[in-house]
Parts: structure tokens; sequence; C-alpha cells
């Protein structure tokens, strides 16, 4: 029977019917794109999907094989004493995945691995290659945009693995799991467990709080200028507005300060000869001035000309998208991801700006049909790479096909129109006309009453072709800044000309720390100092926040104290591996390594046992570093911060930031920036109660009471004296049974820390209550996570009130237990606040208040506020990118399982050809003593 057109399985798409001869099999990253691609292959081909990797450097000790377990370097997964080979295991929930995988093969005359055209995607390839191990002939397909003519343009060109990006991609992997498993557990023993350190996200760590250190230093200066309107009707001006705005510039030649000639100290600059206002002073000349007369000192007039930007690439693609979609780069990626899976744009991870010639000539199509011959060129622009090794198989990010759809003609909802029409306008407008018009500077001069010669300056611009602007403006990371587009016309007028101030004010200033990082910067940023790849950009900042290194402040990203510990550590005792400079330098080598310039082996060698570099550097290993610095570093000490001209310390603890002053502790709220800590702060919360209060003595015990502050909420407990010691030095009994548990419980919703008595802590302590039996079971009351409720066996129901805990009767407990348990949820409180549309579903969107506190959702999906939300002041554009993660992160949802069909005979030769693949044992072949430059690891050690 002949293959189904574009026939697919269960991860890929339509159909899994037997094939005949002539049969290639597929094999993509994601069901997704199998199924699109299906649709446009022939006969004779079936697609299946991988999942994404299907295998890797095992990522906890259960994974790795018996057989290595006593190896030293077993916990790395790469053999640093045998040439740095690496240990690959089969994902544990790959396993039955890659076994249909070897079916589907085991029906096939051709492999073709169809992965994406990048490092990560050869690399992929290649593990296919190497765990299925193919019999049959394997190629690569590589192509740059899901469309028909692409899909059977790759399908008819196939080429062989490069082994050059598989050796480029395995190095990086290497390294980041040296860097990683060896740096990490000197956070968990120093810092805190569960911490991680990596080669980018270490650093791009370091970035935040660096600009937090620089905020936190930072004092502001307060200047003054005069704002003046002038009005030019005297000058007989009748073309443009009559009034204009301008600011004072100068007295007596002097240039005016402004914001750019103080310091971070509040001072200004020594370099900068001005005159610095105070208020008395703008003032007082502001008197002087009124009643001046005022006449036209200078006109500068100068050609205003733009050119269009590239087309996008990976990361001005994340910066736009913030500044103009409010999405994440994490966002901006997953849609991204769609759009190309489903055929709407070319490949999303790329940093190169070209365009090839079909593309090119699809937008300068559009230009004329939309904008009309006025706005195209005459030659197609072409767009250099700009990016340091850029990997130019790939094209820009535009539409896909040879001629490009509008938005309107896609079909698309949602985020997925936006980003499509925001790429769409960017190609678009990349092949238009430059924009031109005229920037004019105006120098107005008067004289006070004092004799001052006081200047003015105002400034204007006026676009007479607008060229690509018609299609697509920029947006900027400076919400104060004026974008491309914007006009500011002036009055017509000409040197000498009079003109009359209707209005002179005095205006302050105040100088500004430096701004924190938004995603879009901290992209831009890194890109900049050349520090890791782009395309792992947006998982490098989800990591960070996810590990609780940085919290959100509506788009501006706040370290948390515990960044601050991290980074301290790190700059202190592995200054190297948080150098921006140095981190350059290896994604550099990396690259050489990429373009066949260096070998991995040696320069493994040298990043982890240390040795020459190539201008005969002596460089310390990592493994030496690691080791030598260990025993030196005091927890105590990296995790301190102190609060400067105080006696106070910020310490990072266990369970989070608290001020230490004399052995007085006071908790720091988790979502408290770290430039808010000032010393008036810091006195504020140690003026709070401690909430560490005695209330007396339980007259059946004698045992101390006390009411305390905890992590999670006021409490009560009793204190437990310490056990005597025995004759002889020693206690009576170490044995653990013998310790006695103090008894606690959280204080009632009704009650306050500082007004609890004694009698409502004995209260409290005496739950649970027994409340007598009822069939032949123990009735309690308790105090629950979810509220009050009573308790029979494994039965429970719920109580109306806390204060039925101590009131309920037996006969009241038995009626409760009555009645049919209630299954359904109680009556929906009010929303705390009601917000704007969610973008994705369109559905309004609220915040509730919910047992693990606030929440938003728009009736389908919920996603609970971060640390750093709040309820009076989260914006729709938070709200909204809380919800897209949720939704991200959702497990997808099952389908009802299909009636399954009787499994087709196959031949019994076949069949135990199929099983002998399937069982037969990995041999490992012999180890070389030097890896040539850009070949694979053949000899990659496997599990059985």
């Amino acid at each position: 029977m002949p293959p189904k057109k574009g026939s697919a399985g269960k991860n890929g798409s339509k159909d899994s019917g037997s094939q005949g001869a002539g049969t290639a099999l597929v094999i993509v990253e994601s069901p997704a794109k199998a199924k699109t691609i299906a649709g446009y292959l022939g006969r004779g081909y079936v697609v299946e999907s991988s999942i994404g990797h299907i295998r890797d450097l095992p990522t906890k000790a259960a994974e790795i094989p018996a057989k290595y377990k006593g190896q030293p370097w077993a916990r790395l997964g790469v053999d640093v004493d045998g040439d740095f080979e690496p240990l690959y295991v089969v994902n544990t929930d790959k396993k039955a995945h890659v076994k249909k995988l070897k079916e589907l093969m085991a029906d096939a005359d051709e492999l073709l691995l169809a992965t994406d055209e990048d490092r990560e995607g050869e690399a992929i390839a290649w593990h296919l290659r190497e765990e299925l191990k193919p019999r049959i002939p394997v190629r690569r397909m590589v192509f740059n945009e899901i469309t028909k003519d692409a899909i059977q343009h790759a399908a008819n060109n196939t080429r062989d693995l490069n082994t050059r990006l598989v050796s480029a991609q395995e190095t990086r992997r290497i390294l980041d799991r040296l860097y990683g498993y060896e740096v990490s557990p000197v956070l968990w023993k120093k810092v805190m467990p569960k911490l991680s350190a990596g080669r980018v996200q270490s650093v791009a760590t370091r970035l935040v709080v660096e600009r937090e250190r620089e905020r936190m230093a930072f004092t502001s200066a307060e200047y003054w200028d005069l704002k003046a309107v002038f009005d030019a009707t005297e000058a007989g001006a009748t073309d443009g507005p009559a009034t204009f705005p301008a600011t004072l510039v100068s007295v007596d030649g002097k240039r005016i300060a402004a914001g750019r000639d103080f310091g971070s100290q509040g001072t200004i600059r020594a370099d900068r000869d001005v005159r610095h206002l105070d208020e008395a002073a703008a003032r007082g000349l502001a008197e002087r001035l009124a009643g001046a007369g005022f006449a036209v000192r200078s006109v500068e007039r100068k050609p205003y000309r733009r050119s269009p930007y590239a087309p996008f690439r990976t990361t001005t693609l994340q910066q736009e998208a913030s500044r103009k979609l409010n999405l994440s780069a994490k966002q901006t990626m997953q849609v991204a991801q769609r759009l190309y899976e489903n055929g709407h744009i070319t490949y999303m991870r790329t940093d190169s700006t070209t365009l090839s010639d079909s593309a090119v000539n699809a937008a300068r199509n559009q230009v004329r049909r939309l904008y009309g011959g006025d706005y195209l060129p005459d030659k197609p622009r072409v767009y250099a790479k700009k990016v340091k090794n850029a990997q130019e198989a790939h094209e820009a990010i535009r539409p896909a096909g040879e001629s490009f759809r509008t938005p309107a003609e896609t079909g698309l909802s949602g985020p997925e129109f936006r980003l499509y029409e925001l790429i769409w306008k960017r190609t678009v407008a990349s092949q238009m006309k430059d924009a031109v018009g005229e920037s004019v500077t105006v120098r107005i001069e008067g004289t006070s009453t004092g004799g001052e010669v006081a200047e003015f300056s105002a400034s204007g611009k006026v676009i007479t072709f607008h060229g690509f602007l018609k299609a697509y403006v920029e947006g900027s990371d400076d919400p104060a800044a004026d974008l491309d587009d914007r006009e500011r016309r002036l009055p017509a007028m000409a040197e000498e000309d009079p003109v009359k101030a209707q209005n002179l004010e005095a205006e302050g200033h105040s100088t500004r720390p430096p701004a924190r990082y938004t995603e879009a910067t901290l992209v831009k940023e890194l890109e900049e100092r050349e520090i890791g790849r782009p395309s792992t950009y947006a998982s490098i900042i989800g990591t960070i926040l996810d590990r609780g290194y940085v919290f959100k402040k509506g788009t501006a990203l706040v370290p948390s104290f515990l960044a601050f510990a991290v980074v301290q550590l790190l700059e202190r005792h592995f200054g190297n591996l948080v150098d921006y400079e140095f981190t350059a330098r290896l994604e550099d080598s990396l690259d050489d390594i990429a373009r066949g310039e260096a070998e991995s082996l040696p320069w493994l060698r040298r990043f982890y046992f240390g040795g020459q570099d190539s201008d005969g550097n002596q460089e310390t290993g990592l493994k030496e570093l690691v080791g030598d610095h260990l025993s030196e570093i005091d927890p105590k000490e990296v995790s301190s911060l102190p609060l400067p001209g105080t006696d106070i310390v910020l310490r990072v603890g266990r369970y989070g930031p608290y001020l230490d002053r004399d052995g007085v502790r006071v908790n720091v709220p988790e979502d408290l920036a770290p430039d808010e800590l000032t010393e008036a702060k810091a006195e504020e919360l140690f003026a709070q109660p401690s909430g560490d209060r005695e209330l007396g003595a339980d007259p059946e015990t004698g045992r101390t009471i006390v009411a305390k502050s905890g992590r999670f909420g006021p409490y009560v407990t009793e204190v437990i004296p310490e056990p005597e010691e025995a004759e002889g030095g020693g206690t009576r009994s170490k044995s653990k049974k013998a310790k006695v548990k103090p008894r606690t419980s959280s204080l009632l919703k009704s009650m306050d820390l500082d007004t609890v008595t004694l009698e409502d802590a004995l209260r409290l302590l005496s739950l649970p209550r027994v409340v007598g039996q009822l069939d032949g079971e123990d009735v309690t009351a308790q105090n629950g996570r979810f509220g009050p409720y009573l308790k029979k066996g494994t039965d429970s129901r719920s109580l109306e009130t806390e204060e039925q805990m101590f009131t309920v009767t037996l006969e009241e407990a038995q009626a409760i237990f009555a009645q049919p348990k209630q299954r359904g949820r109680r009556a929906a409180a009010p929303p705390l606040r009601e917000l704007g549309e969610d973008p994705a579903s369109g559905a309004k969107m609220v915040v509730k208040d919910g047992r693990f506190g606030p929440y938003v959702t728009d009736g389908d999906v919920n996603a609970s506020l971060r640390k750093g939300d709040e309820v009076e002041s989260i914006t729709d554009e938070r709200a909204a990118e809380l919800l897209a993660e949720r939704r991200a992160k959702a497990p997808a949802k099952k389908k009802a399982p299909a009636k399954k069909k009787a499994p087709a005979k196959k031949p019994a030769a076949k069949k135990g050809t199929t099983t002998t693949t399937a069982t037969k044992k990995a041999t490992t072949a012999r180890r070389t003593t030097a890896k040539k430059t850009g070949e694979p690891r053949t000899d990659a050690k496997k599990s059985d």
C-alpha cells in the first residue's frame, strides 16, 4: 500500500498507517512543526517529532549508568580525565519515544533529520543519528521557513551533518556543565541550598546588581532653569504656530547646568564650566527678565534624514516587542516559535539582518502596492551583518514565503497577530525610502534689569517626506524620548526678529539615578558586551527570575538581596568567572572553535585544569579555583551587606534577608528593593514590634508561652527547657525520642500579635480539641490551612467560624456530619480589582483573593501575583504577562484515548531484525588521544 500524503504519527500529524517501499522518515523537533510539514510533503514521507532533545548529560544521580557511578567524574557527566568525554543518557521521559522512532525507522528506506539549522538543531540531529543507529541512508534536511516551496526544496536538496557545528555545540554544553556543576555547590554550601551559577546567568545577575549598587550610591542633585513661551507674531510669522516653548541655556555666555553636568555624588563634574542655578537664583532671574525685550539671535537649519531600521534579528525583536507589545523576552520567543512552526515567519533564532533576494522582492512589491512607487528606492537596500560571529546561513526574521501576507490576510489573532504585524511592518519598512525633512535650532536673547544677557533655545523638526516612517516607527526605552516621527514645528523666523515672552517661569529639576534594566535593555546590554548568544537571552532572563535572583516591579528588573550575596561571593572569590571581558573572550573562543579556527580539547583542558593562553599568560583552571577558595569563603561575610553610615548589617539567611544590629534582628520584606533600604527605612523596621513577646506561664505545665512572628505568619508556642546535665557532664538522655516537641499554633484571623493574651494562646495550644466520639471515632475541632474544620477519621467538614473550634458541641458536630459533604465551592468573593481585557483571550481580567494570596484571572487561567506585584498598582500589561506565563507552563490538555486498532502483522524476519537492533548494546570506540577540529565525539560515553 503506498504511503499516504504527508502522513505522520501521534506527535507529528495525521496518520501512522503502514508504509510501503520508498518511504522516508522525517524527524523534526516539535509536534506542531511536524504537523505543518506533513501537509507539504508528497508521497513517500512519514513525519515525526523528537519532542526536543532525546538525550543529554545526566541531570541526577539516578540517570547515571551503574558502571560509571563509582567514577569521580560521574557527578559532572563529563570524564575530565579522559579527554572531556561526555556521558550521554536518554532522557527518562523519552525512552518510550525513542523506541517508537526506531520502530518507524524500521519501515523506512531513508532518514531525513529536519531539525533547526543552527548549532542546537544540528546537535539534536546528531544525537538522533547516534541513538537510533540507522542502517539506512541518513541525510540532513534544512530550511529557514516552513512553506510548501521551502519544505519541498529542502527535501530535494539535503546535505550531510555539519560535524563542525555539532562539535561547537558540544563544547559549549561541556563548558556550561563544568561551570554550573563546579560553582553551584559552592553557593549551596556558603549561601543557600538549591542555588545555581552559570556562565551567562551569573554575569547577567551581576549586571542587574551593579545597576542597583549605582542607584544605592547615587545622590540626587537639584538644579533650576527657566521655561519660556514666546510669541513670534511681531516677527510677522505666518507659517506654523505663533507661539513656541524655549529653555534657558546660558547667562552672560556661561552655560546653565543641566542634569548631564552632575556626577553620581550630586556635585558638578570637575570638567564642566557651567553656572548652577538654585531656586532663589532662578526665581530672581525670572523676575528681572519680566517685561524685557527679546529677539532672535540665530537660526540654524540642518537637513534631516533618517534611514530605515534593519530587519529584525532575535535580540531586536525581543527589545521592540517589549517596548511596543509589553511582551517579555520569553513570551516573545514563545509566540515567534508558534508563528514559525505554522509557516508565518522565518526562523526566529538568528543573528543576521540579511534578506534573501526573494524576500527583498516581496517587500518591494508590497511597498509599491501599498504605498506607491514614490516610497520605493531605486535599488534594493542591503543590510550587512552588525553582530559579531553572526550565523549568516540564517536570514533576518521576516514574513515567510516569496510573497508576504498582510496581517489581515493571515487569519491570526491575539499576540500572534500583533507580533506578526510588528515583523511585517519592520520588514516592509526596511525596503522603503529615507524620511527627510529639516531640523531648526533658534536662539532667543534678552537682557534683564540687572544687565544679565539670558539666552534661550528652541528646537524644531519638520518631516517633508515620511518615507519608511509611513510604515514603521521604532520604539524607545526612554519614555520621555521623542520618537522618529515626532514633529515639532516652529514659526518662520529670521535673525533680529523681535519676539515677546508670553510666559516666563522658574522650573526645578532633580537628577535621577540610572534606570533599572528592563528585559529589553538587559538584552541590549548583553549583546553590546558580546556576552552569551542572543538566542539564549530569553531563557537566561527566565532563569534569573525563577531562581529568585531578580524580581519585577512593573517592567523593571530588581535584584533581590540574595542576588547581592551570590554576586558578592563570586566577585570576591571567582572574579574571572563574572568578569565581563573574560566572559566575552570565552564567547570568542567558542566561536573560534565553531569556525574551525581552534580545537576544543586543548581549550577545555586549559579552562578546567589551567595552563598558558595564546599570549603565554598562565591561567588558573576552574578546578583549582574552586578547590583553593572553598575553605577561604566565610558564609557570614559573603552574605553580609553593611548599611553605609550605620552599625546595621543586612544579612541573607536561609529563610530570607534580615537586619542585624548588636544581635537584635528584624526581618526585611522580600519585595523591598535594595535601593529603598535607607537608614530611615531600617530604623522603621527595627521600630516595628519584634513579634517575640513573652505572654506568661502555662499553669498546667509551667512552661513559658511566647508569641512570635514567623515566615508563615504570627504564632504562639511554648518554650521547652533544655535537658539538665547529668553527673559527668553529659545529658540525661541523648535519644531523639526523649526530645519533646513544643506545641505551636497560628494566630486566628481575628487576633493580633501585639494584643494576643496568655488566655488566647492557651486556647490555641489546646487545639486540636476532642469534641467527643461518633461511630466509635474521635471527633476533633482543628485549624487547617484552609480554615477551621471538624475531623472524624478520614471524614472532615468545614466550620463557619474560628470560634466554633472552641464551642462546637458533639450534638452540633453530629448534625454537621449528617449533612452531605459540600463538593462545590463557596460563593465567590468579589474581585479585589478589575483590569482591562487580556490580549490573548479577549476576556476581562480581574484580581482576586485566593487561598494562597492574590491572583489574576481571565476566567479560565489563574496566575498568582509575584514578589513585587501589588494589587493596587499592577498594570494590564503585567497581568497579561503573568497569564501568558501560566498558560505556557500549563500541561497540554489530554485528549480522549482513541480506539486501538489491531496491530498489523510484520514479517518474522523484519521483526527479528528490529528486536536485534533495539537490544544490541552500544560498543565504545577506541578513545583517541587528540580530537581533530570540527569532528564530533563519536566515542562519547553512552548508557547501556
